[in-house]
């Protein structure tokens, strides 16, 4: 395992390289060169969650939450320095002051922990839909090609030893978890890293620095925004746009919406980039001849990865996903071959399960809470069932993305027959005012509204409505077994779970 030491020198000597560093205080004084008492200083971790602080910890008081009690417990574990964006003389004797200590983690982790980000071929994938299964795939075909030598870092999971997993917190993780998962998986015998690169990633500084072998752009549509988040949707595009800046090569969907500034911004950047899409693209997606199949063809096949190819998961936008998986996959010296033996295995937990209840009505149980995923899923339900109800389950979560809740009254009312309002993770927020923000952007009379908070209660009704020639699609929570409600977990079944209780027992 990695076991660097990182004295107040070269802190500095980063920080001012950077032009970040404010001053170094002591109790005797404030200093811009490092005084005598701090020359001595070294440190053997790097931490932000004081839990996990000792006597040789730099801790990092990170964060819009941050309270001074968190620096007061690390003292009190044997902590004696602590970096931050304002002094704590009253806490800690040592402190080195910063201008944005989310940048100073950025450049202080990858040093410390060796830089390896250099050791790893590295895929940062983003878009507003499809990046878990776009990173689901890429793993799948890497892992083949490499004999398991992938980590593996996704809103769903992570994985420092290509065959392991564990559940995720973030979609991307910390700036200092980051660097030390990758150096784990470096220590590890790592050759590769498929990783999902969230908006909030670069808005937060997580990813500043880092720079990708490969760049996967999917798709970009409204959604995170609202106070807590993005305050725009040019603040959404312009922080998804930060991986085209930070990546060697690009993959771009020639279908995304603002195509054309994906385009320019590689173009000024200097970053080459292929495409794909349905149309005008290097490689050409087309639907097979059954829902599970697609073909890729190319006039300049460079990548060698023309012809037929088959996935276990339903959905003609997961042949896009698979694509965009393909050509990262292939870039990163992975084989076709491997591609076409690996994609029909591939199972991304809680997206897309297909069920069937007794009588013949289909049950689908995805993480969709946003407009693109909401219109992937009804388009997909219209193909299997042409001619029965859509009925949906759905809310959305509180205290974010408050833009999804319109977004999501529009989709409705494109495609639902039926829709059951309830409680997703409403957090601080009242459920049914948040069902209310969703039901008041529905513009069709067509649309039968259902307001029932209790979660279980909803889809157990929708479900238990079905007919033969229905569908019933549960969205948001997937396989999550709990609500996040005035901050905490309260326990519950999961839509995975009723459905399987569901399609198992009903006639």
């Amino acid at each position: 395992m990695h076991n660097a030491t990182m004295t107040v020198q070269q802190i500095r000597t980063i920080l001012l390289q950077n032009n970040l560093l404010k001053e170094l205080i002591t109790p005797l004084e404030w200093a811009y060169t490092i005084p005598k008492e701090m020359m001595e200083l070294s440190f053997t971790s790097v931490h932000y969650d004081s839990r996990l602080a000792t006597k040789d910890t730099l801790f990092f008081c990170k964060g819009a939450a941050f309270e001074q009690r968190y620096l007061e417990t690390a003292i009190q574990q044997g902590a004696t320095c602590y970096i931050a964006e304002q002094p704590y003389e009253a806490v800690a004797a040592f402190g080195i002051i910063v201008t944005d200590i989310r940048e100073a983690m950025a450049v202080i982790a990858p040093v410390f922990y060796g830089n390896p980000q250099n050791q790893l071929v590295t895929i940062g994938i983003t878009g507003t839909k499809g990046k878990t299964s776009c990173a689901y795939f890429a793993r799948a075909i890497l892992a083949k090609s490499t004999n398991d030598k992938v980590a593996f870092f996704s809103s769903e999971e992570n994985s420092v030893d290509g065959r392991s997993f564990r559940s995720a917190v973030l979609t991307t993780p910390e700036t200092l978890d980051l660097y030390a998962m990758m150096a784990e998986a470096v220590d590890n015998g790592m050759s590769h890293l498929v990783m999902e690169v969230s908006s909030q990633a670069y808005k937060t500084k997580r990813v500043a620095g880092l720079t990708f072998d490969i760049g996967v752009f999917l798709n970009i549509s409204p959604d995170h925004i609202g106070p807590v988040e993005h305050p725009t949707f040019d603040d959404y595009l312009y922080c998804k746009r930060q991986l085209i800046r930070n990546s060697r090569q690009m993959i771009l969907n020639r279908q995304s919406d603002h195509y054309p500034l994906l385009r320019e911004t590689c173009e000024v950047h200097q970053v080459p980039f292929i495409t794909y899409g349905r149309a005008e693209a290097d490689y050409i997606v087309q639907d097979g001849v059954d829902p599970k199949s697609f073909t890729i063809a190319a006039s300049s096949d460079v990548l060698q990865v023309a012809g037929l190819y088959q996935l276990g998961l339903l959905g003609s936008f997961n042949h896009e996903n698979a694509t965009a998986a393909i050509l990262a996959a292939c870039l990163a010296g992975g084989h076709a071959s491997d591609a076409r033996e690996e994609l029909p295995k591939v199972v991304i937990p809680g997206r897309m399960v297909v069920l069937e209840k007794n009588n013949g009505a289909v049950l689908i149980v995805d993480y969709a809470h946003n407009y693109l995923s909401f219109q992937s899923l009804s388009q997909l339900a219209r193909q299997l069932r042409p001619t029965g109800k859509l009925i949906f389950v759905t809310g959305s979560a509180g205290g974010k993305a408050e833009s999804r809740r319109s977004d999501m009254g529009r989709a409705l009312s494109e495609y639902a027959d039926k829709v059951y309002l309830t409680s997703d993770d409403p957090n601080f927020e009242d459920p049914q005012a948040i069902a209310a923000e969703i039901a008041a952007a529905i513009t069709t009379d067509r649309l039968a509204v259902v307001y029932q908070m209790d979660r279980e209660a909803a889809v157990t009704a929708a479900i238990a409505e079905a007919q033969k020639e229905d569908i019933v699609i549960l969205a948001g929570k997937g396989t999550e077994t709990f609500l996040k409600v005035n901050g905490q977990k309260e326990p519950y079944p999961g839509d995975l779970i009723l459905a399987q209780r569901f399609a198992a027992n009903t006639q």
